[in-house]
């Protein structure tokens, strides 16, 4: 964890190996995020992406989230999209960021997820080590649940099920 000021930064990472090419492991993350968004966060209750045409810098989306019983509303926009390696989410009110980042090796992609709270509010701070466990697992699960899901969308696709 970062200090930033009088404010801290939390930050949870996760990184996992994919069996498929950067540009198939970009195509469902980024590409078709609308689609597959909520099936690798089943937290999230509703997306939407409220500009039209592909997924850009300046894209605006909105989900509505249920983490651990309590219900959110957020609005978030790309900031930062590099085919077929990252793309950068950030809340409009910067509270919050999550960034993908793709690099390829032998065929395979390695992902990166990290998800970085800019703020841990002084109310929140006797409950900084809880917010850092949620964060790091649910990092954890984000890559776990796009790695299964990619792979087995490709499987279902050879296989002329997709």
């Amino acid at each position: 964890m970062r200090s930033t000021g009088g404010n801290r930064m939390v930050i949870g990472s996760a990184v996992s190996t994919i069996d498929l090419p950067v540009e198939d492991v970009f195509q469902f993350v980024v590409v078709d995020f609308e689609k597959n968004y909520r099936r690798w966060s089943p937290e999230v209750q509703r997306i939407e992406v409220l500009t039209d045409g592909p997924l850009r810098v300046g894209s605006r989306a909105r989900q509505v989230r249920i983490d651990q019983g309590r219900r959110s509303d957020t609005s978030f926009r790309v900031v930062a999209l590099e085919a077929p390696h990252r793309v950068l989410f950030v809340e409009l009110s910067s509270k919050f960021e999550g960034e993908y980042t793709l690099i390829e090796r032998d065929r395979r992609t390695q992902l990166r997820f990290e998800f970085r709270l800019q703020r841990l509010e002084l109310y929140m701070r006797p409950f900084e080590k809880l917010i850092r466990m949620a964060i790091q697992e649910g990092s954890q699960r984000t890559v776990r649940n796009i790695k299964q899901l990619a792979e087995r969308d490709a499987t279902q696709r050879e296989r002329g099920l997709g």
